[in-house]
């Protein structure tokens, strides 16, 4: 992903690309709405194609910058949403806790994430709606905990609703990409130092032979 211009830099050290994937229904807008606005509704009209909002946050004494993408869910916008893929350095798969084909699918997701997304991208697991009540809920906290140690991905349950864990969602993920972003960069770094060596003691060669001829 190319760096943005120096210039519009100015406001946030990282800028990090979030999407946002799942069933159509699982909550995936109700849950950008509420990190980036604060707010919630339950009149949402379905998503159509893709939404995206901006929120810029602090973490470890670092602004990060945070284009959260909305995909849509249903299978007529999928070719849509793939495209948005490839760009994304962090994708949050969302299902919800009262429908357990929603939560069948996230295998389904992942596939996806593999044939299109970048092979570092970060992933993270979130079952939503955790605010319903314990007789609606199908997938139990178990369940999802399981399959996030199946794929090494951290876990988390939320609601959009109680604004429960929607915060420690994507703080979680943007820190992991951070630290990614900064360990990239520092393994970058003793490269670019290498490359400059071999003219350093070049010159310091031709420093010696020089002071060799001149003293004789």
């Amino acid at each position: 992903m190319a760096a943005p211009p120096a210039r519009a830099r100015a406001d946030y050290d990282y800028l990090i690309k979030l999407l946002l994937i799942g069933d159509s229904g699982v909550g995936k807008s109700c849950l950008l709405l509420r990190f980036s606005d604060g707010s919630f509704t339950t009149s949402f009209i379905t998503t159509i194609g893709i939404d995206f909002k901006i929120r810029t946050i602090e973490l470890d004494g670092k602004r990060i910058k945070l284009q959260i993408w909305d995909t849509a869910g249903q299978e007529r916008f999928r070719t849509i949403t793939t495209a948005y893929y490839r760009g994304a350095m962090g994708i949050l798969l969302v299902y919800d806790v009262t429908d357990e084909s929603s939560f069948n699918n996230i295998r389904n997701w992942i596939q996806n994430i593999e044939q299109h997304a970048s092979d570092n991208v970060n992933k993270i697991l979130v079952g939503n709606k955790a605010d319903m009540d314990e007789s609606k809920r199908v997938v139990p906290t178990s369940k999802g905990q399981a399959l996030a140690d199946e794929y090494g991905i951290k876990f988390f349950e939320t609601s959009a609703k109680t604004n429960l864990n929607v915060e420690q969602v994507f703080f979680s993920i943007a820190r992991d990409i951070k630290q990614r972003l900064a360990d990239t960069d520092s393994r970058a770094e003793p490269s670019t130092i290498k490359i400059n060596q071999p003219d350093a003691a070049g010159a310091a060669q031709a420093a010696q032979r020089s002071a060799c001829c001149g003293s004789t």
